[in-house]
């Protein structure tokens, strides 16, 4: 990574701060990057004219970090108290980390003619493991629809404002210290049941120590372990944390209301359930993440057979 701009001293607050990325490998920096918004309306992340814009917290304090391809390279403008340190994630965030070493597409004609159109995706690693906890628990059983509201309503009120010229009010999500504290009527307030945001309170007690055990962990079995010691915190939850903060490319989501009907669908023609999806996604192993998201963009969906999941609004309850 070379600076473009910007002196070694730390930048006062708001001055801009900038630098490239010249990956060694494709890069579609919109698959890799962009998949890490939650929703439209996501207070942490927003895409708009070809830029990501990403609010987040660092030791050095809060920083927005903006992303744009240029040919061959990803051009990166940073401001706030944590701009420098925001810079430095820029090549993991953009899958410098993945490793798809062993990994052989050929084995199903679907999965080969994706990763043929698009070599440029790569696992993107947030390093924001609490971050990627709570908004997975949000998640839980509940539509995407609830869960980006819930997860937008909470990180507007409780998080901090991102500095630079952003499209629009961007905000970090809140540390653990924040996350215990929110009281039982705004939780309520917010869509997400009770099971959900006692998970998320009793994880942002142990938050720190959480975070340090993760990274200490080198496999996916591990990974598990760690989180799923945790009251109401499961292989899914753990499995969609692995995915966003540590870019883990074998995790995958069992459990999932659509995933396995979709992975049947895309590679045999029929719907699978969990035990299939497994047995399909097989012969990729430790690479499983990275199949699943080669069937995403390949586009291949099962034909709708019924309504959408209607939302449960709790909340009058």
């Amino acid at each position: 990574m070379t600076a473009d701009a910007g002196a070694a001293s730390a930048a006062p607050f708001g001055e801009r701060r900038e630098s490239v990325y010249r990956p060694t490998h494709p890069l579609d920096l919109h698959r890799t990057v962009g998949m890490l918004r939650r929703g439209r309306t996501d207070p942490t992340t927003v895409i708009e004219d070809g830029v990501i814009w990403r609010a987040l917290r660092t030791p050095a304090g809060i920083a927005t970090l903006a992303l744009r391809s240029d040919r061959s390279e990803v051009r990166a403008t940073a401001w706030g108290a944590g701009a420098d340190e925001a810079l430095s994630r820029v090549p993991r965030l953009c899958g410098a980390d993945d490793d798809d070493t062993g990994f052989d597409p050929s084995g199903h004609p679907l999965v080969a003619s994706s990763a043929h159109r698009h070599p440029g995706i790569r696992l993107a690693r947030t390093d924001e493991v609490f971050d990627a906890l709570a908004c997975a628990i949000i998640e839980q059983k509940v539509t995407g629809m609830q869960a980006f509201g819930a997860w937008r309503y909470l990180v507007s009120r409780f998080g901090e404002r991102a500095p630079g010229p952003t499209p629009r009010a961007m905000f970090a999500a809140p540390p653990h210290s924040v996350w215990r504290g929110i009281p039982s009527w705004t939780w309520q307030r917010a869509g997400v049941e009770p099971p959900q945001s006692k998970t998320i309170v009793r994880a942002a007690q142990r938050g720190d120590s959480i975070e340090r055990a993760m990274r200490a962990t080198e496999t996916g079995g591990d990974r598990d372990r760690v989180l799923t010691s945790l009251p109401g915190i499961g292989l899914w939850t753990s499995a969609e944390t692995r995915i966003r903060a540590l870019g883990d490319p074998d995790a995958v989501s069992v459990g999932d209301y659509h995933l396995a009907h979709q992975v049947g669908y895309a590679l045999t023609g029929t719907r699978a359930d969990d035990d299939g999806m497994l047995e399909l996604l097989a012969p990729w192993a430790g690479h499983r993440q990275r199949v699943l998201r080669l069937i995403h963009a390949s586009g291949v969906q099962e034909p709708r057979r019924g309504p959408r999941l209607a939302p449960e609004d709790h909340r009058a309850r």
